[in-house]
């Protein structure tokens, strides 16, 4: 019996190799390609840990790194319940009850994810300044006794709050909106308060999706370097720049990236592990939009003025603030240095859109052409760039390519040819790293409208005799576009926002808009920064009025 179950166990991995020697394609080895050189930068801060921490290790270990624990862990409990607040509470209101500019609102709240966080610390830091609008308020009130100091770790976790609160506001308001409305309504039948059914039924049905928006701001809280490093606070992040660049020690850069990640991905594992433990069912029949109530009088302004609330807050505070600085700056930063700088933001940020789209294109559609099916899988790991901090992927990415421009520079002299760094320092680097890093960003518009698309329609071309490649061209792009079209809008956002990964990788001759706003408020010439941060506040506001109306068609 034993050698007999051997045999049957032989048969079967024989059949299996057979099958995947048949369905293995050119498509699948490209996949594989291409996921493994876009898994380059944690693969080879994985291979430098075996090489050992830098000198000072020890000192950060005993002295440093708790700082860093307990400044990141303070930082999550802290926004994760103020963004919980702000941006349930205000998807429950604009879903569920009809109130003054109920509708203007909707979009208004989501405008805070134009303005970076750090652009947000700069203002509210001039804000609550001793010079600054609310003291000279306060002087005129004879008030002047109040002060508020917001130039510390609470600061700074109210500042990364108000501006990244829209991302669990959006996911919870996108779930209140398509919910069934019949469980309300089986709800009021029943005699449930409003009160009641929002904590007992709404809520646990929404956490998945409330928790999704929420590992988000985690991520984005944990990815912050400006914000912190402007305001004193010790993180992470900041502690991966210091051993870098203060203390020359990319060992201990890399250790210090290694905590981070395990961090990043344990946050990852307990949300796909929450939304696996909790499953929630919602009859697909009568699944209309959530019906609106209309509250008293004094309720509706009640609500207006609690939703206005994080509008003021997380936009219109900062962006008064900047524009104030720039009516001060104009004649002094608005020149032709800087709209060549702004040229260059531009350059660089399109650039990057594009080759990280047609990254994407490559993943999701040489996955598709594949027939082996754990393919598909494995082609997402490639998308998991975005879930860790641009400091680490830039950690990740100069060892190596410092590694090969060394090796380069010595062969390259051997023939007599002298050259410098050919890839570290250069755009290259820096638009490798952008792929890494957004490369979710337009994957996901760009395969949820693949998706939509019917098989028939390319596999009507493929039994005509035209190949894969001649029938994306001419069949599919032209019907995918428009997701092609909104990745690259986001990319090009999210390039244009981005700061911890830009400042380790630019080249020296090269500046963009967050560095130029990083650089003056670094210098202490905070009202300077505030031309450059507007065009990238009003620029980032195309995508955020977009991604509005995408979640209205839903």
């Amino acid at each position: 019996m034993k050698q007999v179950g051997n045999n049957i166990e032989t048969f079967s991995l024989k059949s299996k190799f057979k099958r995947f020697k048949r369905d293995n394609n050119r498509w699948s080895v490209f996949t594989l390609a291409i996921v493994l050189f876009l898994a380059l930068p944690i693969i080879f801060i994985g291979v430098e840990l075996f090489a050992g921490p830098g000198e000072t290790w020890g000192h950060i270990l005993e002295f440093l790194l708790p700082d860093y624990v307990w400044n990141s862990l303070y930082l999550i409990i802290f926004c994760s319940g103020l963004v919980l607040t702000l941006g349930v509470s205000s998807a429950w209101f604009v879903s569920r009850f009809d109130f003054p500019m109920r509708k203007q609102l909707e979009w208004l709240l989501i405008l805070p994810l134009a303005i970076p966080s750090y652009i947000v610390g700069y203002a509210y830091a001039g804000i609550f300044d001793y010079g600054g609008s609310l003291n000279l308020i306060l002087r005129q009130l004879n008030l002047d006794f109040i002060r508020i100091e917001i130039m510390n770790r609470a600061g700074l976790a109210f500042v990364l709050s108000i501006s990244l609160f829209p991302y669990v506001y959006v996911s919870a308001r996108a779930f209140f909106l398509n919910q069934a409305n019949n469980l309300l309504e089986a709800s009021k039948m029943l005699g449930v308060s409003e009160r009641k059914t929002f904590f007992k039924l709404m809520l646990p049905l929404a956490r998945p999706a409330i928790v999704a928006g929420l590992v988000l701001v985690i991520m984005e809280v944990l990815n912050d370097y400006g914000a912190a490093q402007y305001y004193g606070v010790n993180t992470f992040t900041t502690g991966i720049f210091r051993s870098w660049f203060s203390l020359e020690e990319p060992e201990t850069a890399v250790y210090l990236s290694a905590i981070l990640i395990v961090i990043i991905f344990s946050l990852i594992l307990f949300e796909k592990w929450q939304i696996r433990k909790v499953k929630f069912t919602s009859s697909k029949t009568n699944n209309t939009q959530i019906q609106r109530i209309k509250p008293q009088k004094s309720l509706r302004f009640t609500i207006f003025f609690l939703v206005l609330i994080p509008v003021i807050l997380g936009f219109v505070l900062p962006v008064s603030q900047l524009i104030y600085w720039s009516y001060l700056t104009a004649s002094t930063v608005f020149d032709l240095e800087f709209l060549i700088i702004s040229l260059k933001s531009f350059g660089i940020a399109i650039t990057s859109a594009f080759i990280t789209v047609f990254f994407a294109l490559l993943l999701i559609y040489f996955s598709k052409w594949s027939a082996l099916k754990f393919i598909k899988n494995v082609a997402r790991i490639g998308v998991l760039g975005y879930a860790i901090p641009g400091a680490v992927i830039a950690i990740g990415i100069m060892i190596p390519t410092l590694a090969l421009d060394k090796w380069l520079i010595e062969f390259l002299a051997k023939f007599g040819i002298e050259t410098g760094f050919i890839i570290n320092g250069t755009l290259i680097a820096l638009f490798y790293a952008y792929a890494v890093r957004f490369l979710a960003v337009a994957y996901n518009p760009i395969e949820s409208t693949a998706l939509k698309v019917d098989n028939s329609i390319p596999d009507s071309s493929k039994v005509l005799g035209v190949g894969n490649l001649k029938t994306f061209i001419r069949i599919e792009f032209p019907l995918i576009k428009t997701g092609v079209f909104s990745a690259v809008i986001l990319v090009f956002i999210d390039v244009m926002k981005e700061l911890p990964l830009t400042l380790i990788l630019k080249p020296y001759h090269i500046d963009t808009l967050a560095v130029k706003a990083f650089e003056y408020a670094s210098d202490e010439m905070v009202m300077e920064a505030a031309i450059p941060s507007l065009f990238i506040i009003f620029t980032a506001m195309i995508p955020v009025i977009f991604l509005n109306k995408l979640l209205i068609k839903k």
